[in-house]
């Protein structure tokens, strides 16, 4: 069921406008009503990461008036992969920066505005008042019920985009909507996930090309909710498998026990990062990447443990290190691996996993154990720039 133009149509199309639009102007269903809606839209795209990079261009590409980045992180050559709006010699520029410049390449009509900041409570609102529709590509779990309140207070609709590794998911999701049927991503997702149960793509890894397939279907569903055509994800989730090459969608429907959102609240303490254990067991149990150098140049007789993943492992590790992923520390059945007679050094990619394993090491009994502050990162970075990072 198709819902209401979210937007206005502007007074007129230039003539160099008309030409550049010519073949959305020539589909019925869109037409000139249509192309002068998403002439006066503003848009605003949280992240201009795997997902922001593919729907930045084509928003752009079909005439969104006015797009907003926010965005504060700079391009690093692991983002070249998959974010296809920055190149080469965008590393080390501001992604919001290179998205803007990406953008003004695909239509110099379109107004640019950047939010060079770190979404939070104190500033969602501000920027989001001003914007008529939201598009939330971001990958961590805070993020996007920040971005999901805040829409929910000012009545405005948003589109949700999530990729990890093969699989895809989009829905829309607006609590007011006209038709009386609105959600809110709460309803799909009452609470996140337990700390640390599901990694983000980058513990996790996501195929480049799925997040044009992500991204794309984001912009579909952003244009129809423009011009008020075809039927919107709305209480619907699409969930895309790349590897089965399906598409599938569930229905979701208004939870009636979900409490009314009233107020934004501190959206880390709710998601967390790690869990309240792996935080207690790490503090004062944390050693540096320089720490662990000078154990091993002073010959100590230590276990160094590496919690990641066999492929993470591969692409990169620390000089000494055996491999035993958290997993099998969780469950308890690598503990007959790790040495008792001498102290246990943990590391991960950062530091998120290596702290919930030592967590468990600790019930486990070995009290002594401690882990790497910043993983094989900071070892990269601190210790041996000739390796590489990912």
């Amino acid at each position: 069921m198709a819902l209401p133009p979210l937007v206005e149509p502007a007074a007129e199309l230039t003539k160099e406008e008309v030409e550049r639009y010519s073949r959305h102007l020539i589909i019925p269903d869109v037409g000139m009503a249509g192309q002068k809606r998403l002439k006066n839209a503003k848009v605003l795209v949280v992240g201009a990461g795997g997902l922001g990079s593919p729907a930045l261009l084509y928003l752009a590409a079909a005439g969104v008036g006015t797009l907003g980045i926010v965005e504060f992180d700079v391009v690093d050559e692991s983002n070249l992969q998959r974010q296809v709006i920055h190149g080469q010699s965008d590393v080390g520029r501001s992604k919001a920066e290179s998205a803007r410049d990406s953008i003004k390449e695909i239509n110099p009509f379109v107004e640019v505005r950047l939010h060079e900041t770190r979404l939070e409570s104190s500033n969602v609102l501000d920027i989001f008042r001003d914007y008529d529709l939201i598009l939330d590509g971001t990958d961590n779990f805070a993020t996007r019920y920040l971005v999901n309140d805040a829409a929910v207070l000012l009545g405005k609709p948003y589109v949700w985009g999530s990729i990890f590794r093969f699989e895809g998911q989009a829905s829309v999701f607006w609590d007011d909507a006209p038709n009386g049927k609105g959600l809110n991503y709460r309803d799909l997702y009452p609470e996140p996930p337990p700390p640390g149960m599901v990694p983000s793509c980058a513990e996790g890894g996501v195929l480049g090309v799925l997040c044009a397939s992500i991204g794309s279907i984001m912009v579909n569903e952003a244009i129809k909710l423009i011009t008020g055509i075809g039927e919107p994800l709305l209480g619907r989730l699409m969930v895309y498998d790349a590897l089965e090459m399906s598409y599938r969608t569930i229905k979701i429907r208004k939870d009636p026990s979900s409490p009314k959102i009233t107020e934004l609240i501190d959206y880390d303490a709710f998601c967390g990062v790690v869990s309240e254990d792996a935080q207690s067991a790490a503090a004062g149990n944390t050693i540096t990447a320089l720490e662990l150098k000078e154990m091993i140049d002073a010959g100590k007789d230590f276990a160094l443990i590496d919690v990641r993943e066999q492929n993470e492992y591969e692409i990169v590790s620390i000089p000494g290190a055996t491999l035993i992923p958290k997993d099998r520390i969780l469950s308890g059945e690598a503990l007959s691996e790790i040495p008792q007679d001498k102290p246990v050094v943990l590391h991960c990619k950062s530091g998120a996993r290596s702290a919930e394993a030592l967590s468990a090491l600790h019930k486990a009994g070995f009290k002594d154990a401690v882990h790497v502050g910043g993983g094989v990162l900071a070892w990269v970075k601190q210790v041996d720039p000739s390796l590489p990072s990912y």
